[in-house]
C-alpha cells in the first residue's frame, strides 16, 4: 500500500510536470502593458504558477527534475512580467492595487528582486493605502510584505479573527465562495505552512474537526480544485493533517499526463483549453502534495 508521501509525491511530480509541459499555453499572446483587460485571463494564473513552484523551490523536497522544472516555471513567469517591470509599472499606476505586491511575492521568494517596486511597495506601505480589501484578503497583502521584508505592524491575529475562519462559526454554514475564503486565509496566516504555530488554539481544532467532514462533502460533488485546496490547509496544521484515504482519491482522479481535473465534468481534448480550464488544479495539487511530502518529513515545525 502507498505512503502517503509517495502518493503526495507522485502527485506533485505529475501536475508539476504538466504544467511545465505546457506553460507556453499560459503565456501572453502579446506585449502586455500594466493596463490589463483581462487581469485573470493570463496575468493571475502566471501568479499562481510562480506560487506553486516557489513553494516546491522553498520546501526542497521534490527530486531533482521536479526542482529544475520548478525553477524554469518561475524564471519563465517572472520573464512573462518584464523582470517585474510590469508589476512596477501596473503599482506606480494602479497605487491601489494589491496584485502586484501579491504577484511579486513569489518571485522575490525564489530570489527574483525588482528593487524600484520593492520602494514603491514600501512607500504604498507607509501610506497604508492596501487595506479595503477582504478580510482574508488582507492577510494575504499582510503576508506578502512579511515575505518581502517590508517592516510593518499588521496584527495577523486581529485580522484572522474578521475572517470567517477566525469566528469559527456553525461549520455547515460553508458555502463554494466561502470555503475558498477559509482555506487562503489559513495559507496566509501560515505563510503557506512554513508558520504552522501562527493558528491559533481554538481554529486549529475547530479545523481539526471539521476537515473531514468538509473533505467528504465535496469529494461526493469531486470538486477536485476545492479538495486540493483542503489538502493544503490540513498540511499548514501544527500537527499535519495528511490523510491517505483522502490522497489516494485525488491521486486517482490525476490523470496519466499529470493533469488533475478541477471538478467532474469532461476533460476537453485541446491542448490549449485543457489548461486553461484545469492549470488551477495542477497548481494546488502542486503546492498540496509539496507541503504535505515536506510536514511528514519534518519541514515547517
Amino acid at each position: 500500500m502507498k505512503s502517503v508521501v509517495h502518493l503526495a509525491h507522485t502527485v506533485t511530480a505529475g501536475a508539476l510536470g504538466w504544467l511545465h509541459a505546457n506553460r507556453e499555453l499560459g503565456a501572453f499572446e502579446d506585449d502586455a502593458t500594466a493596463d490589463l483587460d483581462e487581469p485573470d485571463g493570463v496575468y493571475k494564473p502566471l501568479c499562481e504558477l510562480a506560487l506553486a513552484s516557489s513553494l516546491v523551490l522553498r520546501e526542497g523536497v521534490a527530486g531533482t527534475a521536479e526542482l529544475r522544472a520548478a525553477r524554469e516555471l518561475v524564471e519563465f513567469s517572472w520573464r512573462q512580467l518584464r523582470e517585474g517591470d510590469l508589476l512596477y509599472e501596473r503599482q506606480l499606476r494602479h497605487a491601489l492595487l494589491t496584485d502586484p505586491l501579491e504577484t511579486y511575492v513569489h518571485h522575490a521568494r525564489s530570489g527574483l528582486r525588482h528593487e524600484a517596486l520593492e520602494r514603491a511597495v514600501v512607500q504604498g506601505s507607509a501610506a497604508d493605502v492596501m487595506t479595503e480589501v477582504l478580510p482574508n484578503r488582507r492577510l494575504a497583502v499582510a503576508n506578502a510584505h512579511r515575505v518581502v521584508g517590508v517592516r510593518r505592524d499588521d496584527d495577523l491575529l486581529g485580522m484572522l479573527r474578521q475572517t470567517w475562519l477566525g469566528r469559527t462559526p456553525q461549520p455547515w454554514a460553508l458555502d463554494w465562495h466561502t470555503a475558498y475564503y477559509m482555506t487562503h486565509t489559513v495559507f496566509h496566516l501560515t505563510d503557506w505552512g512554513a508558520l504552522p504555530g501562527q493558528l491559533p488554539a481554538d481554529v486549529v481544532e475547530y479545523l481539526e474537526n471539521w476537515l473531514p467532514v468538509w473533505f467528504a462533502v465535496w469529494a461526493e460533488a469531486a470538486q477536485w480544485d476545492l479538495l486540493g485546496e483542503l489538502l493544503i490547509v490540513g498540511a499548514c496544521l501544527p500537527e499535519p493533517r495528511c490523510d491517505r484515504a483522502e490522497w489516494e482519491l485525488v491521486a486517482g482522479a490525476q490523470h496519466a499526463d499529470g493533469l488533475v481535473p478541477r471538478d467532474a465534468e469532461p476533460v476537453d481534448d485541446d491542448p490549449r483549453v485543457r489548461f486553461l480550464d484545469h492549470q488551477h488544479t495542477a497548481v494546488v495539487a502542486t503546492i498540496a502534495g509539496t507541503l504535505a511530502t515536506s510536514r511528514l518529513l519534518g519541514g515547517s515545525t
